[in-house]
């Protein structure tokens, strides 16, 4: 399952990032995109995994987003959604240029509230 390793690199770069702060992340909402091969319920199941072994994490939470795929017509010069994987755009020409949809990344940190 590389779901697992994908949640280690996801803390593996919070922790780089926020040191020690990391213990007080209350959410993690991560952005994927379609054609990134993440099914959400995958991750969030090696999310749970993940912070049951890691006592100090107890309290997050993860949030997937899922972005769907678009690409671009070179004939038209338009975005248009995929469908199905029929990368044709509904000018009727083949598009091989993606937009958005192989995107995987941390969209956003919200930390806990101080009192």
């Amino acid at each position: 399952m590389h779901e697992l390793s994908i949640v280690k690199d996801i803390f593996d770069t919070l922790e780089g990032h926020y040191g020690s702060k990391v213990e007080d992340i209350q959410k993690i909402q991560v952005t994927a995109g379609l054609l990134s091969n993440v099914q959400p319920v995958l991750i969030q199941n090696a999310f749970d995994a993940f912070i049951a072994d890691n006592n100090s994490y107890a309290e997050m939470e993860l949030e997937v987003l899922v972005n769907e795929i678009i690409a671009h017509c070179e004939s038209c010069d338009k975005d248009f959604p995929v469908l199905y994987h029929r990368f044709v755009c509904p000018c009727g020409q083949p598009s091989s240029t993606i937009v958005q949809g192989n995107e995987l990344y941390i969209s956003k940190v919200i930390f806990k509230q101080k009192q």
